[in-house]
């Protein structure tokens, strides 16, 4: 179990924080537990009876502020990562006294905010395969992303095929969208593809492993933009 903390004075930006987190953890399916304090004192109280991993820790608080709350952290324990939150960039300077690992800057980028979560994931060597969850044919079921070629819709269903199988659930793909890493990418407004399997692009279609599928023209720039910095990576 991962025991993260939010700590911000507030609400909207922690529930904004919240959310990016919540969907990106459950892509790499890890359990975990988030816990939210309004004020650094709160939390330096928590500390007497949790054990936390991962902390999000707001720089800008009345009374005890970010610093200060994690000057008090370490004097306990060495082990979470501290994550400063600040709107102002002159402030991270401060963190290295703490052993912060990183810092975000407000208001939140959610690529920013990925990224340091899974830097920290792997600090805890807890960076992992990420999945996707979907509810089908009564059962819950933790896809591998990496296993997936492709999304597409029908009607009100969407499907996810793998090399050995598809998976069919309940869904708009335009939601999916939003949720999945960058290597998927929109071709058509019925196919949301994933660029570890694209072979070529060749006129109005791709090739994916055995497979062809259409490319819609308002698609196309897009991705050949995605899929020559994929490449590149």
């Amino acid at each position: 179990m991962l025991n993260l903390v939010i700590c911000d004075d507030e609400r909207t930006l922690r529930s904004d924080l919240r959310k990016v987190l919540e969907t990106e953890l459950e892509l790499c399916g890890e359990t975990f537990k988030i816990a939210e304090f309004d004020c650094g004192e709160s939390l330096v109280r928590a500390l007497n009876d949790s054990v936390f991993d991962i902390i999000f820790l707001d720089i800008e608080m009345k009374d005890l502020d970010g610093v200060a709350t994690a000057r008090e952290i370490r004097k306990r324990t060495s082990a979470p990562e501290i994550i400063f939150v600040t709107s102002y960039p002159d402030f991270v300077f401060q963190g290295y006294e703490v052993q912060a690992l990183n810092y975000i800057l407000k208001p939140y980028q959610k690529e920013k905010i990925i990224s340091v979560l899974h830097t920290a994931l792997e600090r805890l060597g807890r960076d992992s395969e990420k999945y996707y969850m979907v509810e089908s044919r009564g059962q819950t079921l933790r896809l591998p992303l990496s296993r997936i070629k492709y999304f597409f819709s029908d009607r009100r269903s969407v499907n996810a095929v793998t090399a050995e199988e598809t998976h069919t659930f309940y869904g708009k793909l335009s939601e999916l969208e939003t949720e999945l890493p960058e290597n998927f990418v929109r071709i058509h407004n019925r196919y949301l593809v994933n660029l570890k399997y694209v072979q070529s692009i060749q006129g109005n279609s791709v090739q994916m492993a055995g497979e062809e599928l259409p490319v819609s023209r308002s698609c196309k720039q897009d991705l050949a933009i995605a899929f020559a910095k994929y490449m590149l990576n």
